[in-house]
Formats: C-alpha cells, sequence, structure tokens
C-alpha cells in the first residue's frame, strides 16, 4: 500500500521530487516517519494545495533570478525572492540558493575539489567517520537542529561545521551556524554546502551569522529595541503578563522563534530571503512572530489566553511558532509590510547597541561575555604581525627599543576599540605620505573604495591621533534627491581616539540615546578636493589641507571631544591610512 497524503500526493513521488533528499552522491534522505506524520502533513498543506489544485501559479525561474543577479538588480532581486512562493520541494532552490550565498563571497573564488582537500587536511579521509564528530567549540550543542536529517545526513552537516571552524578560527561563538548548514543541506551537495557557508561568514557589510557571543547579544538587544517601536502593542502585552527582567529573557531566544519553532516549509520561504538580505530579514520575521502571536491571542476563544501565557512565558512564542495559523505567504507578508523599518534604521540600532555593549564591557572589565580571542578584540595570530607593522606611523623607524614596545601597547589598545567583527580581518597599508606622497589626489585614488579605513597622524609634536572612518571615502561624490553633493556622509561607527601623550577613544555621542541630538551630532566625515574633514557641529574634530601638511583639531558635537593635540593647529609629520582585508 503506498503511503500518500491528504491531498491524494504518493509521498514515494513527492519524495523525489521535494527538499526530501540532500545529496543523492551521499544518499541522504529525510526520516521515512516524518513524511508520514501529522506534522509534515500539516506543514506541506499551503504547498501541496498549490501543486493538486489544478492552478499553476506563475512562478519565476531560477534563471529569471540569476539574470537579476547577473546584472546587479539587488531591489529587483528581492522583491521576486519576496514574492515567489515556490514550494517547499522545488528544484529551483538547488540552484538558486547557491547563487544567491555566491554573491557574498569575500576573497578569491575556492577551486574544485577545494572542500575535499580540507576535509583529507581535518580528518585523513574523505570517508565519513563511523564515530561521531567533535564539533567546534563555538558550536552551541542545545541548537543542533537536525530538520529531519538522517544520522548520515547530521554527520554530513557535523562536517561541514567542522571544516568551517578549522577554516575561520576566529569564529568563536555561533549558534545559528548548525542549523543553517543543515537546512542548506536539504537543497545541495556537502561541497556546495560549505561552500555557501562560506560565503555568509565572510562579508563585512552585511551581517549574516553572528559570530562571536558580543554580536549574539547585540541581535536580540537590537530585536528588542526594534520591537518596542514597531511592534509596540505585542511588547506591551507581553510586559503586562511578565514584569521586570522576564520580558528581556523572552528576547534572548528571538531566533530560535524562526530557527527552531517555524514549521520547515515557512522556514523554507524566510532563508529564501535570507540568503539575498542577510540577517534583518530574521528581524522583521521575529516582528512579524510578535504581532501575530499578540492578535490571536487577543482573539475570543484563542487557546492563547492571559493566564496560559504568563505560566509559561518562556516558551509560549515558541510555541506559537509551531502551530502557526498563518501560511508562509502570510507570514512574510505581514514580514515585509511593516513600514519604517529601513536597513539604513536597523544598521544604526545594531550599531549603537554593539557600542554601548562594547564600552559597557571596557568599562566594567565584565566577565559575564566569553573572554576568547575575537571577544576581546586581540589580533589573530595571522593579523599580528600587521598589526605591529603599524607601529612604523609611531616610530617613524626609530629603532628604540622602548619605543617599539611601547607603540605595540598603543596598538593593542586601538585593536581593542574597533568594531568586533573587523578584528576579524588583516590590517593592510593602503596610503603613507612617506611614499606615496602628501597629496590628496593620491589619497583618493588609494583609500577611497575602502571601507572601513582608519586614519594615524602623527605630528611634528609628536602627538598620535586619528578616526575610525566606517564608510568609503568615495561617498564624497554621492548625490542627494536633489543632485547635490552631500556635505556629509558616514555612520554612527565613525569614531575619534587619540594615543600620544594620551590614550582615549571618542565615540559617536549618540550612542548614549536620541535625546536632544541636533544636526551637529551626525556630521561623521567630509572631503573635496581641498580638505578632510572628521567630526562637526560648533568645531571640527580633524581637519587636513589639500597638502596633507597642515591641519587643526577643536571640540565638536559629533564626537563631544576634546582637541587632539595641544595647541590645536598641527603640522603632519606622518599620514598612514589604513584598510582590512580577509586573511589568508
Amino acid at each position: 500500500m503506498v503511503a500518500k497524503t491528504p491531498e491524494g500526493i504518493s509521498l514515494e513521488n513527492l519524495s523525489k521530487r521535494a527538499s526530501v533528499y540532500i545529496d543523492p552522491d551521499c544518499d541522504l534522505y529525510l526520516e521515512l516517519q516524518y513524511l508520514q506524520s501529522a506534522d509534515f502533513h500539516k506543514c506541506t498543506c499551503f504547498d501541496l494545495k498549490l501543486l493538486t489544485s489544478g492552478k499553476k501559479p506563475n512562478l519565476k525561474t531560477f534563471q529569471d533570478v540569476q539574470s537579476l543577479i547577473q546584472q546587479g538588480k539587488k531591489r529587483e532581486t528581492k522583491l521576486v525572492l519576496r514574492e515567489n512562493s515556490w514550494p517547499t520541494n522545488s528544484p529551483t532552490r538547488s540552484q538558486l540558493w547557491p547563487a544567491l550565498c555566491s554573491q557574498h563571497h569575500v576573497g578569491k573564488t575556492m577551486l574544485d575539489g577545494f572542500y575535499w582537500d580540507m576535509v583529507n587536511q581535518v580528518f585523513g579521509t574523505t570517508e565519513l567517520p563511523e564515530k561521531p564528530i567533535m564539533l567546534p567549540p563555538f558550536v552551541d550543542s542545545t541548537h543542533c537542529l537536525p530538520y529531519h536529517l538522517t544520522r548520515k545526513g547530521r554527520a554530513v552537516a557535523d562536517r561541514v561545521v567542522s571544516v568551517l571552524g578549522y577554516a575561520c578560527p576566529d569564529i568563536t561563538y555561533s549558534p545559528t551556524l548548525y542549523p543553517i548548514t543543515a537546512i542548506l543541506l536539504h537543497f545541495m551537495s556537502e561541497e556546495e554546502c560549505y561552500h555557501c557557508m562560506a560565503s555568509l561568514v565572510a562579508p563585512k557589510d552585511k551581517v549574516f551569522i553572528t559570530q562571536t557571543k558580543l554580536l549574539y547579544e547585540v541581535t536580540w538587544k537590537t530585536v528588542m529595541q526594534i520591537a518596542k517601536k514597531h511592534a509596540k502593542s505585542a511588547v506591551l502585552y507581553l510586559t503586562r503578563l511578565c514584569p521586570g527582567q522576564k520580558s528581556e529573557r523572552i528576547f534572548m531566544d528571538w531566533c530560535w522563534w524562526v530557527l527552531g519553532g517555524l514549521p520547515f516549509p515557512h522556514l523554507v520561504r524566510v532563508m529564501d530571503c535570507f540568503f539575498h538580505e542577510g540577517i534583518k530579514v530574521f528581524y522583521r520575521v521575529s516582528l512579524a512572530i510578535l504581532i501575530l502571536f499578540h492578535k490571536h491571542s487577543s482573539a475570543t476563544n484563542s487557546e492563547w489566553d492571559a493566564d496560559t501565557i504568563k505560566n509559561d512565558i518562556d516558551n509560549a512564542l515558541p510555541k506559537f511558532c509551531k502551530n502557526i495559523p498563518v501560511s508562509p505567504t502570510k507570514l512574510l507578508r505581514t514580514a515585509f509590510s511593516i513600514r519604517a523599518l529601513s536597513s539604513t534604521y536597523i544598521s544604526r540600532i545594531f550599531l549603537k547597541t554593539e557600542m554601548v555593549l562594547k564600552s559597557k564591557s571596557v568599562l566594567s572589565g565584565s566577565k559575564q561575555m566569553v573572554r576568547s580571542r575575537s571577544s576581546d578584540n586581540l589580533p589573530t595570530s595571522q593579523s599580528q604581525v600587521n598589526v605591529q607593522m603599524m607601529s612604523h606611523t609611531l616610530t617613524i623607524r626609530e629603532k628604540v627599543k622602548s619605543d617599539r614596545q611601547s607603540c605595540r601597547a598603543m596598538l593593542f589598545t586601538l585593536w581593542s576599540w574597533l568594531p568586533v567583527r573587523i578584528t576579524m580581518y588583516q590590517p593592510v597599508l593602503l596610503y603613507t605620505t612617506e611614499e606615496h606622497g602628501c597629496s590628496l589626489t593620491t589619497f583618493y585614488v588609494r583609500v577611497e573604495q575602502h571601507e572601513p579605513t582608519l586614519l594615524m597622524i602623527k605630528t611634528c609634536n609628536n602627538e598620535v591621533f586619528g578616526a575610525y572612518c566606517s564608510s568609503r571615502w568615495f561617498e564624497r561624490n554621492l548625490k542627494d534627491d536633489r543632485g547635490q553633493r552631500q556635505a556629509y556622509f558616514g555612520t554612527g561607527e565613525t569614531f575619534l581616539f587619540s594615543l600620544y601623550p594620551e590614550r582615549a577613544k571618542y565615540p559617536w555621542v549618540g550612542i548614549e540615546g536620541d535625546k536632544g541630538l541636533g544636526h551637529g551630532s551626525e556630521l561623521f566625515m567630509a572631503a573635496d578636493s581641498k580638505m578632510i574633514t572628521i567630526g562637526g557641529g560648533e568645531g571640527q574634530a580633524i581637519w587636513m589641507d589639500e597638502n596633507i601638511r597642515f591641519g587643526k583639531t577643536d571640540r565638536c558635537q559629533t564626537f563631544n571631544n576634546p582637541p587632539l593635540c595641544a595647541t590645536g593647529d598641527f603640522e603632519i609629520r606622518v599620514l598612514e591610512v589604513y584598510g582590512f582585508v580577509e586573511c589568508e
């Protein structure tokens, strides 16, 4: 007797064309009992109805999406991914997901066979070991979600994650990495899965997977902040049910509402968008879950009455997600219809939260976070040589041993001030007045396409100070809606620093809150053919002339800094600019 779904489709036929298998070469299949379970029937009903109703949705093909990607039409690609509800079993994803992930790859393209060479290097063989593989320490064992992979499938997921940990030693805490690996394996081979994951952990300009304890905390606090504004009623409802600190505890598990709670067909549609847009998709979906939870728990005759929620507040949202009463399409429409939730706004909240947490950690010496190479912001072994190369700015080739030791201490301090994700990259010298001359034109040619950059100045009085600049200097050429060049650009991640005679960091004033901040508080960077400015409002923190010879420094509203040198005016002895590249 052939087992069939409630809609009459043979499970055998469904399994052949569905996301039921992972890699035909490895013979990795989903557990048969899951295919026959009520959960599977319930989860796939939305897609199966499309297959059996006789109505064929007008869905885009992979070739349609690939054409948009190749033309660099990111917005059009985004809309197609949001609007096209491919069935869970669609073979489109076996091509679509690798193509989406490869957009974000940083560095050299991996050669064919690279992954298997790595497997051989790590395990000594390409055969799957019989014994369980010891996972890297950044994996959270309580969240190794297999999504109904067989034992062999889970072993493959273990191996992909282990090789990735070997190749990326700077990943210190990443609980979402394993589940995303397992999801990918439903639609592609082991080797393709590794390439996708390597692409997702590499980008500097877009977050897909957090890789440190600090950034993991930043994400849930970011969700909590944006929820207070964009899912206000739901947050107030939960706060009333769990006064005090309990409401914070709910948000700590926000990503598991999505990755651990949603039925698989819902999750797959979320991932369609995630692999293109990044973690902001998870943010939006989590807000949609809050909004829908509040709506359905407030409805008459709802099983989610206040007493039930209050008695099991920690599990209320995960349980709601597992039985979410809307289709994948409705979930995404709710998520993407939230207004005024722009990427710029999300990035601003994220960066502000990161800077606040990092500042608190430095000031209090808190040991609540995992102490590690990356979360402490110390240079990796691969980049320490490059960091010490930067001491050239501070010593100007002076060979005094004490000076060199002092410079290294200063640089390690500076390194600890950088955003956590940037510390995973190697600093590389882009421009120095000693080798490239004193010209703004040369400065722009060598520096303008790099993001971020680190400017270090040594004056003729031996003062050392500078700025971490979050945006490309090329943005000085960008125009606003009226066709006029923007006077100032940059983000709140920009900060000033002084290394000698005093060591101090001056972050953006906005990290302390938005109240009372005027236009002068967001004047981060400005430049043209005649000058460079960092910081503004009632003064300029750093100003340099077109010959990169003379400059001045004053207090400014953007950073609320004192003048960075005693006299205010200075003559530049050396200016050096560093960029950050992927470790090879």
